[in-house]
């Protein structure tokens, strides 16, 4: 429930559209609904805008099920990241608009359509091998509510790409750059723009990238200014941060 539903309720309850009763059994589950493996937060979107996230990695898939189930019957949208086809195969009769983007790994459902914003988020990523994360963190960013425009494979090593997709990444109101190998696009990227830059390393390069370490911290090492950085492969995080953003 977000703080649009109680303040519905609040006032069904003054105009005794509904008993006392029936509020006290839309609100019951708040704060937070105990299933025994998993604490589902129902008080987090009237906290924080957004209701919480489900993180599907290490989790079984009767516990995913689990959760989906019983997010669905507090109309809640859905976002489920790092979720394996085999997991989504197991959750998709739970309801016939549950939708899973295979490459980017994530279980979407959307029941209350959130206006998209008139500004957004260019999602910019140096090669094609970034693409999981870049899915990832384009999912992320339109549940949230946010346009998005996706420029990929413009990384250092054909520098003139870039240039070529400068007009849409100089307009947007906040941009995340993603890249692996020594992830020198974000630093490249921040000396042409005068936006907000969201740098996300990816575990994407040779043994000397040690699975993203090089590149995190070529990117926390950038000479240019207004460039900060998420974890390695944290397409949801630089997303949900970049939309924040984009909504002040």
């Amino acid at each position: 429930m977000n703080k649009k539903g109680i303040i519905q309720l609040l006032e069904q309850l003054k105009n005794n559209d509904i008993s006392v009763d029936e509020a006290y059994g839309a609100i019951k589950d708040l704060p937070f609904k105990d299933l025994g493996f998993a604490k589902i937060d129902n008080h987090r979107e009237i906290r924080v805008g957004y209701p919480e996230v489900i993180y599907c990695e290490n989790k079984t898939i009767s516990q995913v099920r689990e959760i989906i189930k019983f997010m669905l019957t507090k109309n809640n949208n859905i976002l489920a990241t790092r979720a394996s086809k085999e997991m989504f195969e197991e959750v998709k009769d739970l309801h016939k608009d549950l939708r899973y983007n295979e490459l980017g790994r994530t279980i979407t459902y959307e029941t209350n359509k959130i206006p998209r914003t008139e500004s957004y988020i260019a999602i910019v990523s140096a090669g094609t091998s970034d693409l999981a994360v870049v899915e990832e963190a384009k999912e992320t960013a339109l549940i949230l509510g946010n346009k998005v425009e996706v420029i990929t494979d413009v990384g250092v090593a054909g520098i003139h790409r870039l240039y070529a997709r400068l007009d849409i990444i100089r307009e947007a109101k906040v941009i995340i750059v993603i890249a692996g190998m020594e992830g020198a696009l974000a630093s490249v990227v921040g000396g042409l723009v005068d936006k907000p830059i969201i740098a996300v390393p990816t575990s994407v390069g040779y043994g000397a990238n040690f699975n993203g370490l090089s590149a995190l911290l070529s990117m926390l090492n950038s000479c240019a200014s207004g460039v900060s950085v998420v974890n390695i492969d944290n397409g949801f995080g630089a997303a949900y941060n970049a939309s924040m953003i984009n909504k002040i």
